[in-house]
């Protein structure tokens, strides 16, 4: 359901346009390029002592404000791939040459054999993502990350890919998850990132734009892209980055979680999901209406006059404008909210407004009014 809810604004909004990478060339790229870097032997030990690093910060794509995605390298000499960096999940994939589906062959696909430093370890993998699957072999290589460089991080190279993976303008996903959240007990990227001694800091921090600039920040945060004081939740299982709402409530009444209910803080869902009764009475209240795509539009006239949405969480009102929670797109004016039968999903539509501090040293979630670009 996460990746559909993702993907679907935006494949009914326009055809597929491929959105071309957008990064600083890497420190591995340059020397690889220039003939300074080996093809055998790749030692960063001295760069990255015991004393850890500085926060790096990896520069993210916005398409459409329903993905956001930015460029990781993987293997020696480095093939870039565009990842959405996702909290709802634990495992770094993406395609392989060996995948003739049509989602992969539609993106960029790794080759091992291009790579001196891949390590197979012939073990097959499956993950779920409830509208369909990715399956494929796990294996080790070096991925980096900004101006992060992780040994033998371990990663699924798909085989097969789901339809619905097809329309999505990023090639895999790079899950930034608890570990008990991942398939066959690999490492997430961070948790590697953070054995290894590659950052100071056990956090990392998401800050999601309409416009340019958005980012995410590893071994650190940002406090130029936000105003005020960051204020903690704690996290209620080190799973997903879950925590507990106290209350949903619009025009001052209470609409959802009267007695609070569990939310995920997921960068990897583009809306804000919820029970199903409480989202239909959130639609109505607005004057959504469902096409017959299941997607509720509202009069793009009217979005001026619709009231804020205030989701408390640990004693603190965070409030979503009308401009936060309906996208627009040329002719069209859809809800940002949808129905899920799990717990309530707190995505991007939250998170541009909210930047967000992830605390892995403390398990808990942090937010502050986002600086507007």
């Amino acid at each position: 359901m996460r990746l559909l809810l993702l993907l679907l604004t935006a494949v009914l909004a326009q055809s597929l346009v491929r959105v071309p990478l957008t990064r600083r060339k890497s420190l591995r790229r340059t020397l690889w390029e220039h003939g300074i870097l080996g093809t055998h032997k790749l030692d960063f030990s001295n760069r990255y002592s015991s004393a850890g690093r500085e926060a790096t910060t990896e520069p993210l794509v916005n398409y459409m404000d329903n993905e956001y995605f930015g460029t990781i390298s993987i293997g020696t000499p480095p093939q870039d791939f565009s990842v959405v960096f996702d909290t709802g999940s634990a495992n770094l994939w993406v395609p392989s040459v060996s995948c003739s589906s049509a989602a992969c062959t539609n993106h960029r696909r790794f080759n091992p054999q291009m790579s001196s430093s891949y390590q197979s370890s012939n073990e097959k993998v499956s993950i779920s993502y409830g509208t369909g699957s990715i399956s494929g072999v796990l294996a080790f290589d070096t991925v980096q990350v900004g101006d992060i460089v992780a040994l033998k991080q371990g990663l699924v190279l798909t085989e097969s890919e789901s339809i619905f993976l097809f329309y999505s303008h990023f090639d895999g996903i790079l899950g930034l998850g608890y570990p008990s959240l991942s398939v066959s007990g690999v490492a997430p990227v961070f948790d590697t990132m953070w054995s290894e001694e590659l950052i100071s800091e056990d956090i990392f921090s998401v800050y999601l734009s309409s416009g340019e600039g958005s980012v995410v920040v590893f071994g650190g945060s940002d406090d130029s892209l936000y105003t005020g004081s960051l204020h903690w939740v704690p996290v209620t299982e080190q799973k997903f980055w879950q925590i507990t709402i106290d209350s949903v409530s619009l025009n001052g009444e209470v609409v959802a979680c009267p007695d609070g209910c569990q939310a995920i803080v997921d960068t990897g869902t583009s809306v804000i999901a919820g029970h199903p009764d409480a989202i239909s009475g959130i639609q109505k209240a607005i004057g959504a209406k469902p096409d017959i795509y299941g997607l509720y539009h509202v009069s793009c006239d009217t979005v001026s006059s619709l009231p804020d949405i205030v989701i408390t969480i640990n004693g603190r009102s965070y409030s979503l404008p009308a401009s936060g929670y309906i996208n627009k797109f040329p002719g069209s004016c859809s809800s940002g909210f949808q129905s899920t039968a799990g717990p309530w999903i707190l995505g991007d539509i939250f998170i541009r407004e909210y930047f967000v501090v992830f605390d892995r040293g403390n398990n808990r979630v942090g937010f502050a009014p986002a600086v507007k670009s």
